[in-house]
């Protein structure tokens, strides 16, 4: 009789998270990725802020304290766009190193770019697209992209991208059978199917153009079987509705907050024809850029030939639909792979294409940060094609040959966003027709204290664009600088006519009544101004000027709170309300005021004379004397400073 064997308990062997092989072989393409994306990007790493990067950084008042962090989340308008997750990493890094340097808000835009290649080459590895690594290094090197790395405002596209793409992994990789359609997965695994959800939450938060993501869930699908099925697409049910929902809230914002109102700015009053014209265009637009990358500009010139709906211009939608058609039809011969690509290209770039007003359509249709996204479609395709066709015989060399073109044209396209004026002088070389292009570059000038030089930009952008509202207020500002005050209140008018709630029109107007002597005029002006945005710091500042001077303290002093709030490196409103609360005997506040002063300007005398009078004041002696050193080193001889100087060594 055979003797029965003693059951052995198996033992499970436990496997690294993991395997080594695997690490050995991703390693090498990773660490290619990263020196690919830091060398490209290595003049954004020493830029400056450029543009609307202080509406989002220097100036936003939100990022200061705890407080504003829960406007940022429930506060809309306290925010220039409601992207609540890209302010709070602003947050996060204001509050360890503050604004007075763009570096770190560049490192992580590019580190957060570098993630994104990553983050694509293995989905597209997973997905077996030929030349997936080849695909996540032409994104990561692509001069396309600069615009989205190297502008700090452009957190947006980085951030929502990487949550995308992470949420794009867990659905198809653990809540979907992306080769056939089986039993559901996000039944059975409700936690995968819960991290999506919240990740797709988390680039809706970032930038609302994610919300194609349940679409582009669909065409993998389809691309993958070749059919969709009613499994599919009910768990994306909440993925739509909440990409509908937020993008519901993103329009009405743009609209109502932002200034894209068609109905009050000429620019964005299109029709239906104009917007399919538009759309049609763009795709080509974007798609030659994306082969072709040369002559690339911050803002491109404006399509004028829409206003015009010239036929010629029906060539670019019918041409979209033709190309459509015939990968549809050829879909057997060639594959589904071009079809889906074109469709996800399309698809995700939808909420750029015209159909919707945002408020960069005011001076060009089309950008290049608008494609960041969709571009990865494109990328792949052409990245799989060029692989099959050559990459397998010499990849290396084909790697190299597409890789390094690529990569000195995204070097050199990063030194324009060094600062603001190498930017606008690069985009009016190239573009010198564009009303927005000669006004920022003049008020660039203007901070720089180069008023002559800015001054025939202005009246050239309203030469070139007389409907604008802007190009009024501005060559009415260059009128009164000249002394020409009764034709510098025409163009206000004029501006006021065009657009009735444009508070510059109403702030500048009262500037050129000020300097009239008009005071009871200048503060109609201003409070009117004021009505129309509460948050002006200039308006402010000049409304609490004449405030005081009038003896109206409380309210003078709320003016330029006001004024700081929203401008916090406002060194005029902070030294004028530290010198108020200094006469006050409100020591404490008038010291934090004029210290908050001094970190922007160093330079400023008074400001050391008054801290050193605070200091003086709250028994803080040898600060004091440190403080009235300072402004005696900047102004030898300076009177109030020697006699408190004098005062500190007496004590």
């Amino acid at each position: 009789m055979a003797q029965k064997r003693p059951k052995q308990r198996s033992k499970k062997l436990k496997h690294p998270a993991v395997a080594p092989s695997r690490v050995r072989s991703f390693l090498p393409g990773a660490l290619l990725l990263i020196a690919i994306t830091a060398i490209a990007y290595l003049p954004a790493f020493r830029a400056g802020f450029i543009w609307d990067d202080p509406d989002y950084v220097i100036n936003n008042h939100t990022l200061r304290d705890l407080t504003g962090l829960g406007e940022i989340w429930f506060h809309p308008t306290s925010l220039p766009q409601w992207y609540p997750l890209v302010h709070t990493t602003f947050w996060i890094e204001y509050q360890f190193f503050g604004a007075q340097s763009a570096t770190i808000y560049h490192v992580t835009n590019i580190v957060l770019h570098t993630i994104n290649a990553l983050l694509l080459w293995r989905l597209l590895a997973r997905l077996n697209v030929p030349g997936a690594w080849l695909a996540a290094a032409i994104f990561a090197g692509h001069p396309v992209h600069v615009e989205s790395v190297a502008w700090v405002t452009e957190r947006k596209n980085v951030l929502s991208l990487l949550f995308y793409l992470c949420a794009l992994q867990v659905f198809l990789l653990r809540v979907t059978d992306i080769e056939k359609p089986t039993a559901p997965r996000w039944v059975l695994n409700p936690k995968s199917y819960a991290l999506a959800l919240i990740l797709f939450t988390c680039a809706l938060f970032s930038k609302t153009v994610t919300a194609s993501f349940p679409a582009a869930i669909l065409v993998i699908l389809w691309w993958k079987r070749g059919r969709i099925t009613r499994r599919d697409v009910i768990p994306l049910a909440p993925f739509f509705l909440l990409g509908l929902l937020m993008s519901t809230v993103t329009s009405y914002l743009e609209h109502t907050h932002v200034g894209a109102d068609g109905t009050k700015i000429v620019e964005l009053n299109l029709s239906l024809i104009q917007r399919i014209l538009i759309a049609g265009r763009a795709i080509w637009f974007y798609a030659t850029k994306l082969i072709a990358p040369f002559n690339l500009t911050f803002i491109y010139p404006r399509w004028d030939s829409i206003d015009r709906i010239e036929p010629w211009l029906w060539i670019f939608p019918v041409a979209v639909i033709a190309v459509i058609v015939a990968l549809f039809a050829l879909r057997n011969r060639f594959g589904r792979g071009p079809l889906a690509a074109s469709l996800l290209f399309c698809g995700t770039l939808v909420p750029a294409l015209g159909f919707v007003n945002v408020y960069p359509m005011r001076f060009s249709y089309v950008a290049d940060h608008f494609q960041y996204h969709a571009s990865i479609a494109l990328i792949a395709l052409l990245a799989a094609i060029i692989w099959r066709v050559v990459g397998r015989v010499q990849p290396y060399v084909v790697s190299a040959v597409l890789l390094l073109p690529l990569l000195l044209l995204t070097y050199r396209q990063a030194t324009i966003y060094d600062n603001a004026e190498t930017l606008w002088r690069d985009t009016l070389s190239k573009n010198e027709r564009s009303w927005m292009v000669q006004t920022n570059l003049a008020k660039v000038l203007i901070a720089q204290d180069r008023i002559e030089e800015a001054a025939p930009l202005f009246l050239r952008a309203l030469e070139l664009d007389p409907k604008i509202h802007d190009t009024h207020v501005n060559a009415g500002s260059v009128y009164g600088w000249r002394g020409d005050n009764g034709r510098a209140i025409a163009e206000f008018q004029e501006a006021l006519r065009i657009n009735p709630d444009f508070a510059p029109a109403y702030y500048n107007w009262g500037q050129v009544l000020e300097r009239q002597g008009d005071e009871n005029g200048a503060v109609e002006k201003y409070r009117k101004s004021l009505a129309i945005a509460e948050h002006y710091p200039e308006a402010n500042f000049r409304l609490a000027r004449i405030l005081e001077r009038r003896g109206l303290l409380d309210e003078a002093i709320a003016h330029y709170r006001d004024a700081i709030a929203y401008n916090p490196t406002y060194v005029a409103a902070r030294y004028n309300l530290g010198s108020l609360l200094l006469n006050r005997k409100e020591f404490d506040e008038a010291m934090y005021n004029f210290i908050q002063a001094l970190k922007a300007d160093p330079t400023n005398v008074e400001a050391w004379t008054n801290l050193g009078a605070a200091q003086l004041q709250t028994g803080h002696v040898s600060d004091a004397a440190y403080s009235f050193q300072q402004a005696l080193q900047l102004r030898p001889g300076f009177p109030p400073a020697a006699a408190g100087l004098r005062r500190a060594q007496g004590l």
